[in-house]
C-alpha cells in the first residue's frame, strides 16, 4: 500500500517547494521505498499521512528555525524512544517517580528498593528517569535486567545511574516533555514517593490526565515512610481545599492510594490487572477488555449497578469489534462495552474493581 498516493501534499510538491539537498532526496526516496514494503492497518495509513502532511506544511510554511528545531528534535528523541521500548510493548511496567536528592542511607531510598524488587517479582518492569536518588533506588530493587531508563539531559546531573548506564533500556532525552510522555504512555501504573517540584510536577500530571480521560485508566500509588507522612499531610490540605471550591470532584479521589505500606502498594497494583486488560474507544463505544468474562447472571447485577456510567444505561458483554479484528487487537480476549457518559475515568474505577473479581 502507498501511502503516498493518499497524501495531501506529495513529495514532489515538497521538492519544488524546497531547496532539496541530496540527504533530503535520498530520505525521500527511502521513504518511499518502506511505504512499498511495509503493510500499514487503515488507521496506520491515516496518522502518516497527517504525519507526512504536517512535516511538510513545517517546511513550507512559516515556521521559524526555533519551530523546525524544535519539532525535528522531538520526533527525533521520540522515535529512539518507541525503539528502545518496542521488545518490551507486552509486558506490564511501574514508573517509579521520586527526588533525585534522596541519598542511599535514607528510609525512603530503601523503601523504594524494597517496592521495586516486590513488582519485579511480580513480573512487572520498573521505569525511572534513570538518574540518581529515588530512580536509582528503584532500579537497584528491581535490578537491571527489569530496568528501563528514561534520563533528561541536565547541566548538572552526570547522566544515567550506574545500574542502568550502557544498557539497551536506557534512552536520554533532551526536553521533559518528551521525557515525560515516554514516562508515562509505556506504564501501567505509577509508583509516586516523596519528591520536590520535578515529582509533584509529575504526580499531578498524572491524575490530571486521569481526571480527563486523556490517558487509560490506571493504578496511581502515593507511598510514603511509615512514621514520615509526606503525601497524607499534602493531600489533607489539598483535597478539602479543592473539593471546597468545587474544582475537583469527590469522585476524583479515587484516582490514587496512599499507603506506608509495601504489600498495599503491590497489591494495589497487581490486582488492577487481575482479570481487566485494557481499554479502547470504537465508534464512541467504549470497550474494556478482560482476560476472563463474567458468568451472566452476576454481570448482570454489575451492569445493573453501574447503569449510570453509561449514556443509555446499557453495559454489554462482547466480543472483539470489525475494527479490532482487523487490526488483530487483542480478537480474543472479552470486552464489556457502554457508551461512556463520565468526562473522566474516576468513576470507571468501580466498575474495573467488580470485573477485577473474576
Amino acid at each position: 500500500m502507498n501511502l503516498l498516493t493518499r497524501s495531501k501534499i506529495k513529495p514532489l510538491e515538497f521538492c519544488n517547494k524546497v531547496t532539496a539537498s541530496s540527504h533530503t532526496l535520498k530520505a525521500i526516496e527511502e521513504l518511499l521505498k518502506s511505504f512499498e514494503l511495509r503493510q500499514r492497518t487503515t488507521s496506520d495509513v491515516r496518522q502518516l499521512n497527517r504525519f507526512i502532511t504536517t512535516v511538510t506544511e513545517l517546511v513550507i510554511g512559516p515556521s521559524s528555525s526555533l519551530d523546525i528545531k524544535i519539532a525535528s528534535a522531538a520526533i527525533e528523541e521520540m522515535s529512539r524512544a518507541f525503539t528502545m521500548f518496542a521488545p518490551y510493548r507486552d509486558v506490564r511496567k511501574v514508573s517509579i517517580f521520586g527526588s533525585a536528592r534522596t541519598t542511599p542511607d535514607s528510609p525512603i531510598y530503601a523503601l523504594t528498593a524494597a517496592t521495586a524488587k516486590a513488582l519485579a517479582d511480580h513480573h512487572f518492569m520498573v521505569v525511572t528517569g534513570a538518574g540518581p536518588g529515588i530512580m536509582e533506588a528503584g532500579m537497584v530493587g528491581a535490578g537491571r535486567e527489569n530496568s528501563i531508563g528514561v534520563s533528561i539531559r541536565l547541566p548538572f546531573e552526570s547522566g544515567a545511574n550506574s545500574v542502568i548506564a550502557g544498557d539497551d533500556k536506557y534512552v536520554s532525552m533532551r526536553y521533559f516533555f518528551t521525557r515525560k510522555l515516554m514516562l508515562v504512555k509505556e506504564s501501567h501504573a505509577f509508583l509516586c514517593m516523596p519528591g520536590g517540584f520535578g515529582t509533584l510536577d509529575e504526580t499531578f500530571e498524572l491524575l490530571t490526565l486521569a481526571q480527563t480521560a486523556k490517558s487509560v485508566p490506571v493504578p496511581i500509588v502515593f507511598l510514603e515512610v511509615p512514621g514520615q507522612p509526606f503525601w497524607t499531610p499534602l493531600m489533607k490540605v489539598l483535597e478539602p481545599l479543592l473539593l471546597d471550591h468545587g474544582l475537583i470532584s469527590e469522585s476524583d479521589i479515587s484516582l490514587y492510594t496512599i499507603t506506608d505500606n509495601i504489600n498495599d502498594a503491590v497489591k494495589e497494583i497487581t490486582t488492577f490487572y487481575a482479570n481487566y486488560n485494557s481499554i479502547r474507544f470504537v465508534d464512541n463505544t467504549l470497550y474494556i477488555r478482560v482476560q476472563r468474562a463474567v458468568p451472566d447472571d452476576q454481570f448482570l447485577e454489575i451492569a445493573t449497578r453501574f447503569a449510570s456510567l453509561a449514556v443509555d444505561g446499557v453495559i454489554l458483554q462482547t466480543s472483539a469489534t470489525p475494527e479490532e479484528l482487523k487490526e488483530n487487537d487483542m480478537p480474543d480476549l472479552p470486552r464489556i462495552s457502554l457508551k461512556y457518559a463520565a468526562k473522566g475515568f474516576a468513576d470507571l474505577r468501580g466498575l474495573i474493581d467488580a470485573l477485577n473479581k473474576f
